[in-house]
């Protein structure tokens, strides 16, 4: 008898916590419908186009920048070409490096981990960018997939992108919990999900021979004090001011990055 009431006391306990895992999968689902219409697509899905020699003044051959990956990447939300993460970081490094700096975006708006591969692809066969930016990962976590797959592909176009002689330097995932236009409990769980998958893009992209900054370390307080100045106005992807702390935050990477490959060929 005691242990049929045991038994009868387990499957009552399993039964509620099957209840109670399915109205939280309700929940969230919810949830996350809510936050695709608050944020919507004022912004449509082109990117400024900033891919120019950015302060052609300079002396020198220009250093060719190559920006990979998602939205951030692309610059999506910017007013103007000047304020994408590119044009941010190409300037930056031009003022550092005293030289011109030529920008390449192949990075794409709403590109997963799994779409860095295409964009290598598509560059012409004889580009060789002196340095990489990689920032990628948001759209992997809205979309579920798998950390251990989505740092493997990270992974592999670090290890493409060393084969063609450029130093790569990798954003690692934002976090999602800045983002106030997602209730909770959903936003807490992006938030996880997000430091998760940018722990394990750090590991990745470092054995792989990339340097890896962590953006949500580097801005993501930044984000979440001032969110009205750091979000566009989808209150999702970064304003000109976001863009230019982003950048600030890959740019001692991006430097150093440099300095070592010169080192290295003296």
């Amino acid at each position: 008898m005691h242990r049929s009431r045991l038994a009868l006391a387990v499957a009552l306990v399993a039964g509620l916590v099957a209840l109670g895992a399915l109205a939280l999968r309700a929940v969230l689902r919810r949830q996350a419908a809510l936050a695709r219409r608050r944020i919507g697509k004022p912004l449509g899905e082109q990117a400024p186009d900033a891919d120019r020699v950015w302060r052609p003044s300079l002396a020198g051959e220009p250093l060719d920048l190559l920006m990979l990956g998602d939205s951030i990447a692309a610059g999506l939300g910017a007013p103007r070409p000047k304020d994408t993460l590119g044009a941010r970081l190409a300037k930056a490094l031009a003022r550092r490096e005293q030289r011109p700096v030529r920008l390449r975006t192949a990075a794409v708006v709403g590109a997963e981990s799994a779409g860095l591969a295409g964009q290598i692809d598509a560059l012409p066969a004889d580009y060789r960018p002196e340095l990489a930016v990689i920032v990628v990962g948001g759209n992997d976590v809205t979309h579920r997939l798998p950390v251990s797959l989505a740092a493997a592909h990270l992974a592999r176009a670090v290890e493409r992108l060393r084969g063609r002689g450029a130093e790569v330097v990798v954003g690692t995932c934002p976090d999602l919990g800045a983002l106030r236009a997602v209730p909770q409990p959903l936003r807490a769980l992006g938030s996880r999900l997000s430091r998760q998958l940018a722990d394990a893009q750090a590991v990745a992209a470092t054995r792989a021979g990339a340097r890896a900054v962590s953006l949500r370390r580097a801005v993501g307080e930044v984000f979440v004090s001032r969110p009205d100045e750091m979000f566009s106005l989808d209150r999702f992807h970064p304003s000109a001011l976001g863009y230019r702390r982003t950048a600030d935050a890959l740019l001692v990477a991006a430097s150093a990055a440099l300095r070592d490959a010169g080192e290295g060929a003296h």
